[in-house]
């Protein structure tokens, strides 16, 4: 185990981290910046495809709309579990605590936790919800939800578990929410789609004055 000013980090997470930073010191300038960018340029991309499987299910009655509606609710309930869970571990950030060069423009300051990753957790349930609303769609956010959590070790500010924790967290909380959340979300909707239906409801409410 690697200690830290924190806890103690596995001695594995921390030899890989090295391997990777130092491979993108030595990796072409074009490399370095696409990878760079991609840190957050992913997470907006995968909340565009997000709203995309959104917009496919709209048209699919009171489930669908409720899918299309509460989509964004996963990917926020997994970025507050893991604020918390960094408040609970304290891990310090590898750029540090590990004397290499990193190709991010600066490091976070202490205070700022490492574990887990909040961009790879992000990334985790954005992808998963898309997933679930578009098994199409889902199948291009996959990918791109694992360029993300890499590009976090790549730049230096994550070790590797950082960024497996997050993905893991995040594809758990939106596999376990979406489908709670869906449910009451398809009942309120259907209700509303049942009264609209209903003559009796539609000549109380043209009656009114």
């Amino acid at each position: 185990m690697v200690d830290t000013e924190s806890i103690d980090v596995p001695e594995i997470s921390a030899e890989w981290y090295r391997d990777v930073v130092d491979a993108a010191a030595r990796s072409p300038e074009p490399v370095r910046w696409f990878v760079g960018h991609a840190t957050e340029g992913v997470i907006l991309l995968l909340g565009a495809l997000l709203l995309l499987a959104a917009l496919s299910r709209w048209s699919g009655g009171p489930h669908g709309r409720a899918l299309a509606l509460i989509a964004p609710l996963p990917a926020v309930l997994a970025y507050a579990g893991s604020e918390w869970f960094k408040t609970v571990v304290d891990e310090e950030r590898p750029c540090r605590t590990i004397g290499r060069a990193i190709i991010a423009d600066v490091c976070p300051p202490t205070g700022d936790w490492s574990f887990p990753s909040n961009h790879a957790t992000i990334a985790g349930a954005l992808a998963v919800t898309t997933l679930l609303l578009s098994r199409r769609i889902g199948l291009v956010a996959l990918p791109l939800a694992a360029l993300g959590a890499f590009s976090r070790v790549f730049v230096g500010v994550h070790y590797p578990h950082d960024v497996i924790a997050g993905v893991l967290f995040g594809a758990l909380v939106a596999v376990v929410a979406t489908p709670l959340l869906t449910r009451p979300a398809t009942e309120v909707l259907r209700r509303r789609a049942e009264r609209a239906d209903d003559p009796v409801a539609k000549l109380a409410s043209r009656s009114r004055p």
